[in-house]
């Protein structure tokens, strides 16, 4: 597999190896959902950015979710 990505994913060797880095990387946006709530509870950020970001996070994991599935799928 080549591997056009850069950052913590760009060493895998194996689509085994990356689709575990998408599960790693899917597994932090449901962090940062949690950190959201947390901030619209303490009133930093209103309930419409964190409807956006809500939404934002969830095409991403989607996203993921279906690349990763591609990856696993291929065998």
């Amino acid at each position: 597999m080549i591997n056009y990505f850069t950052g913590q994913g760009s060493a895998s060797f194996s689509d085994k190896e990356f689709a575990q880095f998408l599960n790693i990387s899917r597994r932090s946006l449901f962090e940062c959902f949690n950190i959201l709530v947390i901030l619209n509870e303490s009133d930093i950020i209103t309930n419409v950015i964190l409807e956006e970001q809500k939404e934002e996070l969830d095409h991403l994991s989607r996203r993921i979710t279906n690349f990763r599935r591609t990856l696993i799928d291929k065998k």
